[in-house]
This record gives structure tokens, sequence and C-alpha cells, in this order.
């Protein structure tokens, strides 16, 4: 921890405040990426997770299961820079993808499967998943979803506390900029994120209360551990929580990006938002569940094509506003971090291609082919 000038605080004055430095920038990030297997030929989704993980042996842990056989999940290292994140996320998801299709599947970054979706999905033969299908019956039917999860270095639990606080009234934004499951079973869901929904089933999930201490956090845990709602430390399911593997906080609420560059930007401002709760910034007032909660699913409804809630008053505005407010928001740390540039130029390439869900609508909308969503997913996931 070292004591670091920041010129950009959030009231505007400048101030002195301990924060993670690493390699020149602040608080480190890991990207966590979920992808769906699909057949090449039919364009469905197919349990074939162990061919690919068997291809991946040599990768170890920068690999592995998820909980149905339809999936597989990448990690990234840890990242001082966004430049070095982007560059490990396109050699991931090439590789895996490269391990697809040698075995007739390529892998698709969408919160959803497109084209075929059994009922109960098959789960993945390890003992804490049959745990959690025994323990929660039909709630695993819609697990074959994917999202991408970003870890912030952050070491202790007082300053993990101050970031998840800072965090969560800019979660509908962050939900919104990464919509990317708009179809479900064949059909069109009229949501941009029907994933967020999909997972918001299990009792944990969702937006995790403003906690005023650390004391209060692990009561709420044990509350839920104590309940059966979680069988375990991570089946806390919150949208942000402090990672129950790593010295990290751990952004949860995104559907997986449906490119790299999509991921990239979240991870960019979700760090400058930690290191601004870091460096003494807080949210202008505690936003309720009630608020939050109606705000989430205004973003997973609508994505970034049409209107999200401004928490702070509660008024619906242009969703894509929000994405520069909170850019603004974070201006100056985005600057000290040396991301600026990067994030106002993804931002752009944002607006110009819109979310993820609508660039799904559109292949569709084309021939009315769901094949050629999958065809695009395929291609833009690893552009």
């Amino acid at each position: 921890m070292t004591q670091v000038e920041v010129p950009h605080a959030p009231d505007g004055q400048a101030r002195t405040r301990t924060a993670t430095v690493v390699a020149g920038g602040l608080v480190t990030v890991g990207v966590e990426e979920e992808f769906l297997l699909v057949d090449e030929l039919s364009r469905s989704v197919v349990p074939r997770a162990a061919a690919v993980l068997a291809g991946a042996a040599h990768l170890g842990p920068t690999v592995q299961q998820e909980m149905t056989l339809f999936q597989v999940e990448t990690t990234s290292s840890v990242c001082a820079t966004m430049g070095a994140l982007h560059d490990e996320l396109t050699a991931l998801r090439r590789t895996v993808d490269g391990l697809a299709r040698r075995n007739g599947m390529r892998i698709n970054a969408t919160g959803t499967a497109v084209l075929g979706h059994p009922p109960t999905p098959p789960i993945t033969d390890a003992p804490r998943y049959r745990r959690i299908a025994e323990r929660f019956g039909s709630l695993i039917d819609g697990q074959s979803i994917c999202g991408c999860h970003v870890h912030l270095g952050v070491s202790d639990p007082e300053s993990a506390l101050r970031v998840m606080n800072h965090l969560r009234p800019w979660l509908p934004t962050l939900l919104a900029m990464s919509a990317n499951s708009p179809f479900w079973h064949g059909r069109d869901t009229r949501h941009a994120s029907w994933r967020y929904l999909i997972f918001g089933r299990w009792p944990t999930a969702g937006p995790p209360p403003h906690f005023d201490s650390v004391e209060d956090y692990d009561a709420a845990v044990r509350t839920l551990l104590r309940s059966g709602a979680a069988l375990d430390r991570g089946m806390i399911y919150w949208d942000v929580r402090r990672s129950c593997r790593h010295p990290t906080v751990e952004l949860r609420v995104c559907d997986v990006a449906a490119t790299v560059d999509d991921a990239v930007l979240i991870a960019a401002l979700t760090r400058a938002l930690g290191v601004q709760a870091l460096l003494g910034g807080r949210p202008r007032r505690v936003v309720s569940q009630c608020e939050l909660r109606a705000a989430l699913w205004r973003a997973a409804h609508d994505g970034l094509e049409g209107r999200g809630v401004d928490v702070f008053n509660g008024r619906t505005v242009r969703a894509f506003s929000l994405v520069e407010r909170l850019v603004q928001q974070v201006r100056g740390e985005l600057a000290d971090s040396g991301d600026l540039d990067m994030v106002l130029d993804l931002v752009a390439r944002l607006r110009s291609r819109r979310s993820g869900a609508y660039r799904q609508r559109v292949a569709f909308a084309e021939r009315g082919n769901l094949v050629d969503v999958v065809d695009l997913l395929s291609a833009q996931t690893v552009a």
C-alpha cells in the first residue's frame, strides 16, 4: 500500500489516500469469461466441454470447466494495464476457439444459447456441482448462461467494502453496456440481457445491500449460509462481492462481452470506479434495494438502445447518457492510469456498433434465421 496524490478527487479537491499501486497503475485487474460451445454444422449448443478441456490441459487454470457441459471458462492472469488485458483476452479467446474447432465446434460469447437447449442441461461431473444440483433442483435448468467477471485487486476487507458500495449505483449502467443475451430457446425474449433475469432466480443473486461495516457484510453472508440459501461462500452470487478465493472485489453483473473491446471497456471503467472509492470517493447517496433492482431490470430489458434509470434521482433517461455520465464520473482516474484516450475510443466504437444484444437482433432481422445470429457470434467472439 502506497500513499499517492490524486489531483482529480470526486469533489474536485486534491487528496492523499491509500491505494494499491502496481507497476505504475492503480489496482490490478483480472477477467473471467464464460463461453458456450456450438456445433459448427447445426449451430446448436453441444455438451462437449470435456473435449475442449482435454486439449487445454497444458494451459492449467486459464481454461476451466463450468457448471454445465455446454460451457468453458477462461481466466486471465493478473494484469496491471488494459493493453496487457486486451492482448491476453484476445489470445485466450482464439486459443479456446481453436481447440473447439478441432472438435467441430466454435465458442460463442453470448449470455444465453441462441439455438438448442434441453430442459435440463447436463451438469459437469464434479462433487460441488452435484451437491448444488441436489439441493436446488430445477434452478440449474437455466444455468447454461455466460457472464463476465471483473476482479479488482483489493487486499483488505474495509477497502473492498468501500469499492462495493461505490460500484452499487453503477451496476445497471455496466449491465446495460454488456447486454448480450436477447435470444433464449430459439426466440426473442424482448430483453437485452435475459441471462441476468435467469440468474436472478438464485436466492443469493442480485445487487448486494449497502453495508456500513465489514461486520455487517460478514453477518449477511453467515445468514445466507445458515439458511441454506448458499452451500458455501462461492454461492454468494451478488452482482458485486468480495471474492471467496482471491484478495479481490469481483464484479459479476455483466453478460459475457460480445467482443474483447467491450470486455476491456467494462474492466477499465470498473477499475476507475474502484480507484475512486479507494481514494475517498463515495456515492452521492445510498441507493435503496428497491431503486436498484428496478434500475437493473430496466437495464436488462432495454440494454443501451432504450432508456435507463438514473438511480440518483429516479428519472428515466437515454441509456447511453448513463455511460457518458459514468465516463465523466471517472475521467480523472482514467487520465491518471493512462486509460482515458482508450476508453473514449472504445465508448465511441460502442456508440457506433451498439450493444451485443442489438447486433444479435440485426443479424436475425436480415433473413429471420437464428443461424445467422450464431454465425455472427462465432465471428465476433474472436475478431
